[in-house]
Protein backbone atom coordinates (compact mmCIF):
# COMPACT_ATOMS: atom_id res chain seq x y z
CA UNK A 1 0.00 0.00 0.00
CA UNK A 2 1.30 3.67 -1.07
CA UNK A 3 0.39 6.53 1.85
CA UNK A 4 0.39 9.80 -0.01
CA UNK A 5 -0.26 13.26 1.16
CA UNK A 6 -1.49 15.78 -0.51
CA UNK A 7 -2.10 19.49 -0.07
CA UNK A 8 -4.71 20.85 -2.13
CA UNK A 9 -7.66 23.08 -1.52
CA UNK A 10 -9.94 22.30 -4.08
CA UNK A 11 -12.00 19.72 -1.66
CA UNK A 12 -13.97 18.20 -4.52
CA UNK A 13 -11.01 17.69 -6.66
CA UNK A 14 -9.32 15.82 -3.46
CA UNK A 15 -12.21 14.32 -2.86
CA UNK A 16 -12.81 12.74 -6.43
CA UNK A 17 -8.86 11.95 -6.65
CA UNK A 18 -8.99 10.21 -3.01
CA UNK A 19 -11.79 7.95 -3.98
CA UNK A 20 -10.32 7.06 -7.56
CA UNK A 21 -6.97 5.83 -5.82
CA UNK A 22 -8.37 3.56 -3.50
CA UNK A 23 -9.06 1.43 -6.09
CA UNK A 24 -5.22 1.16 -6.62
CA UNK A 25 -4.19 0.62 -2.66
CA UNK A 26 -2.99 4.19 -2.44
CA UNK A 27 -4.50 6.32 0.62
CA UNK A 28 -4.32 9.79 0.46
CA UNK A 29 -4.74 12.20 3.03
CA UNK A 30 -5.44 15.71 1.82
CA UNK A 31 -4.37 19.14 4.08
CA UNK A 32 -6.14 22.48 2.36
CA UNK A 33 -3.66 24.45 4.60
CA UNK A 34 -0.41 24.43 3.76
CA UNK A 35 1.44 25.12 7.00
CA UNK A 36 -0.67 22.00 8.34
CA UNK A 37 0.19 19.82 5.46
CA UNK A 38 4.33 20.65 6.04
CA UNK A 39 3.60 19.62 9.62
CA UNK A 40 1.54 16.78 8.93
CA UNK A 41 4.43 15.22 6.20
CA UNK A 42 6.79 15.96 8.83
CA UNK A 43 4.90 13.64 11.18
CA UNK A 44 3.30 11.13 8.97
CA UNK A 45 4.91 8.13 7.07
CA UNK A 46 4.67 9.08 3.24
CA UNK A 47 5.52 7.53 0.08
CA UNK A 48 4.85 10.67 -2.00
CA UNK A 49 3.36 14.00 -1.79
CA UNK A 50 1.32 15.58 -4.65
CA UNK A 51 1.05 18.91 -4.27
CA UNK A 52 -1.32 22.34 -5.58
CA UNK A 53 0.63 25.87 -6.47
CA UNK A 54 -1.63 27.65 -5.87
CA UNK A 55 -2.78 27.95 -2.12
CA UNK A 56 -4.19 30.09 0.56
CA UNK A 57 -1.03 31.68 2.24
CA UNK A 58 1.82 30.09 1.04
CA UNK A 59 2.64 29.64 -2.64
CA UNK A 60 3.48 26.07 -3.61
CA UNK A 61 6.69 26.54 -4.90
CA UNK A 62 7.92 27.85 -1.82
CA UNK A 63 5.88 24.55 -0.14
CA UNK A 64 7.73 22.16 -2.55
CA UNK A 65 11.22 23.60 -1.56
CA UNK A 66 10.44 23.08 2.05
CA UNK A 67 9.31 19.79 1.54
CA UNK A 68 12.22 18.51 -0.57
CA UNK A 69 14.94 20.36 1.38
CA UNK A 70 13.52 18.53 5.06
CA UNK A 71 11.94 15.21 3.72
CA UNK A 72 13.37 14.09 -0.05
CA UNK A 73 10.43 12.66 -0.86
CA UNK A 74 8.87 12.63 -4.29
CA UNK A 75 6.90 15.31 -5.06
CA UNK A 76 4.17 15.54 -8.11
CA UNK A 77 2.68 18.75 -8.97
CA UNK A 78 -0.58 19.10 -9.61
CA UNK A 79 -1.21 22.67 -10.91
CA UNK A 80 -3.78 24.65 -13.02
CA UNK A 81 -0.87 27.63 -13.73
CA UNK A 82 0.23 27.41 -16.88
CA UNK A 83 3.18 29.58 -16.18
CA UNK A 84 6.15 27.26 -17.75
CA UNK A 85 8.25 29.09 -15.51
CA UNK A 86 6.70 27.18 -12.75
CA UNK A 87 7.22 23.83 -13.94
CA UNK A 88 10.91 24.82 -14.72
CA UNK A 89 11.01 26.09 -11.26
CA UNK A 90 9.29 23.15 -9.83
CA UNK A 91 11.97 20.60 -11.62
CA UNK A 92 15.13 22.46 -10.91
CA UNK A 93 13.81 22.05 -7.12
CA UNK A 94 13.62 18.88 -7.66
CA UNK A 95 10.08 17.74 -8.02
CA UNK A 96 9.58 14.15 -9.91
CA UNK A 97 6.93 15.58 -12.15
CA UNK A 98 4.69 18.12 -13.42
CA UNK A 99 0.94 17.56 -14.16
CA UNK A 100 -1.23 20.47 -15.46
CA UNK A 101 -5.05 20.45 -14.43
CA UNK A 102 -7.51 19.99 -15.90
CA UNK A 103 -5.80 15.91 -15.61
CA UNK A 104 -7.28 12.50 -16.37
CA UNK A 105 -7.23 11.03 -12.69
CA UNK A 106 -5.80 7.45 -14.56
CA UNK A 107 -2.53 9.93 -16.07
CA UNK A 108 -1.87 10.70 -11.69
CA UNK A 109 -2.28 6.98 -10.95
CA UNK A 110 0.08 5.77 -13.83
CA UNK A 111 2.70 8.76 -12.76
CA UNK A 112 2.58 8.02 -9.09
CA UNK A 113 3.09 4.07 -9.77
CA UNK A 114 5.78 5.11 -12.30
CA UNK A 115 7.71 7.17 -9.28
CA UNK A 116 7.13 4.34 -6.75
CA UNK A 117 8.81 1.81 -8.88
CA UNK A 118 11.56 3.61 -9.98
CA UNK A 119 12.60 3.90 -6.11
CA UNK A 120 10.76 0.06 -5.80
CA UNK A 121 8.00 1.06 -3.33
CA UNK A 122 4.95 -0.03 -5.75
CA UNK A 123 3.10 -3.71 -6.25
CA UNK A 124 0.49 -3.31 -8.61
CA UNK A 125 -2.90 -4.96 -7.04
CA UNK A 126 -3.37 -8.46 -8.76
CA UNK A 127 -7.09 -7.32 -9.47
CA UNK A 128 -7.12 -3.84 -10.53
CA UNK A 129 -6.32 -2.21 -14.36
CA UNK A 130 -5.99 1.32 -14.79
CA UNK A 131 -7.18 1.28 -17.77
CA UNK A 132 -9.97 -0.77 -18.07
CA UNK A 133 -11.75 1.03 -15.36
CA UNK A 134 -13.65 3.00 -17.72
CA UNK A 135 -15.26 2.97 -20.66
CA UNK A 136 -13.89 5.74 -22.37
CA UNK A 137 -9.99 6.32 -22.41
CA UNK A 138 -8.28 9.28 -23.96
CA UNK A 139 -4.52 8.69 -25.31
CA UNK A 140 -3.40 12.52 -25.96
CA UNK A 141 -0.51 11.55 -27.93
CA UNK A 142 -2.35 9.39 -30.63
CA UNK A 143 -5.09 12.02 -30.55
CA UNK A 144 -7.87 9.35 -30.14
CA UNK A 145 -10.45 8.44 -27.74
CA UNK A 146 -11.96 4.96 -27.12
CA UNK A 147 -14.84 3.83 -26.04
CA UNK A 148 -14.37 -0.09 -24.56
CA UNK A 149 -11.27 -0.45 -26.49
CA UNK A 150 -12.47 0.72 -29.98
CA UNK A 151 -11.73 4.00 -31.63
CA UNK A 152 -14.46 6.97 -32.45
CA UNK A 153 -14.15 9.34 -34.91
CA UNK A 154 -14.20 12.39 -33.80
CA UNK A 155 -13.90 15.86 -35.64
CA UNK A 156 -11.48 17.95 -33.42
CA UNK A 157 -14.31 20.40 -31.96
CA UNK A 158 -15.72 17.32 -30.74
CA UNK A 159 -12.46 15.65 -29.91
CA UNK A 160 -11.77 18.52 -27.83
CA UNK A 161 -15.25 18.62 -26.11
CA UNK A 162 -14.94 14.91 -25.27
CA UNK A 163 -11.45 14.68 -24.09
CA UNK A 164 -12.28 17.73 -21.38
CA UNK A 165 -15.00 15.58 -20.20
CA UNK A 166 -12.91 12.02 -19.74
CA UNK A 167 -10.17 14.64 -18.01
CA UNK A 168 -13.11 15.80 -16.02
CA UNK A 169 -15.61 12.81 -15.45
CA UNK A 170 -17.79 12.99 -13.10
CA UNK A 171 -17.50 16.43 -12.54
CA UNK A 172 -19.98 19.28 -13.72
CA UNK A 173 -18.87 21.42 -16.79
CA UNK A 174 -20.93 24.51 -17.71
CA UNK A 175 -21.33 25.88 -21.23
CA UNK A 176 -18.21 28.62 -20.84
CA UNK A 177 -16.23 26.16 -19.23
CA UNK A 178 -16.30 24.20 -22.14
CA UNK A 179 -16.02 26.99 -24.75
CA UNK A 180 -12.49 28.48 -22.75
CA UNK A 181 -11.03 25.08 -21.70
CA UNK A 182 -11.44 24.00 -24.91
CA UNK A 183 -10.19 26.92 -27.21
CA UNK A 184 -13.63 27.39 -29.06
CA UNK A 185 -14.85 30.28 -28.39
CA UNK A 186 -13.88 31.70 -32.07
CA UNK A 187 -17.38 31.93 -33.51
CA UNK A 188 -18.84 29.90 -31.05
CA UNK A 189 -21.59 31.85 -27.88
CA UNK A 190 -21.55 29.68 -25.18
CA UNK A 191 -25.30 30.65 -24.50
CA UNK A 192 -26.39 29.69 -28.17
CA UNK A 193 -26.29 26.91 -29.91
CA UNK A 194 -23.11 25.60 -30.59
CA UNK A 195 -21.73 23.83 -27.47
CA UNK A 196 -25.54 21.81 -27.64
CA UNK A 197 -25.01 20.88 -31.15
CA UNK A 198 -21.45 18.92 -30.47
CA UNK A 199 -22.82 17.53 -27.35
CA UNK A 200 -25.65 16.37 -29.68
CA UNK A 201 -23.59 14.69 -32.13
CA UNK A 202 -20.57 13.52 -29.45
CA UNK A 203 -23.80 11.45 -28.33
CA UNK A 204 -24.68 10.21 -31.26
CA UNK A 205 -21.42 8.51 -31.57
CA UNK A 206 -20.72 7.19 -27.95
CA UNK A 207 -24.33 6.42 -26.87
CA UNK A 208 -26.52 3.22 -27.06
CA UNK A 209 -29.68 5.72 -27.14
CA UNK A 210 -28.91 9.40 -27.98
CA UNK A 211 -32.23 11.05 -26.64
CA UNK A 212 -31.54 9.00 -23.64
CA UNK A 213 -27.86 9.43 -22.84
CA UNK A 214 -26.52 7.28 -20.22
CA UNK A 215 -22.59 8.33 -20.24
CA UNK A 216 -23.01 12.57 -21.22
CA UNK A 217 -26.12 13.53 -19.26
CA UNK A 218 -27.15 16.77 -19.01
CA UNK A 219 -27.91 18.82 -15.42
CA UNK A 220 -30.01 21.42 -16.13
CA UNK A 221 -29.33 25.03 -15.63
CA UNK A 222 -25.83 24.03 -14.82
CA UNK A 223 -23.74 22.11 -17.92
CA UNK A 224 -22.56 18.80 -18.43
CA UNK A 225 -20.98 15.82 -16.91
CA UNK A 226 -19.29 12.33 -18.53
CA UNK A 227 -21.36 9.96 -15.90
CA UNK A 228 -19.58 6.36 -16.08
Amino acid sequence: MIKIAMVEDDSDLAYMLTEYLKDFDIIVENFEDPYIGLSAIGLGEYDLVILDLTLPGLDGLELCKEILERYQLPVIISSARSDINDKIVAMELGADDYLPKPYDPRELALRIKTIMRRIDKYTPPAHKDIDNKYHFICDEEKREITKDGTPITFTAAEYAVMSLFIKRRGFIISRQEIVEVTALSQGIEANGGSIAVIINRIRHKIEDDPKQPQFLITIRGMGYKLDE
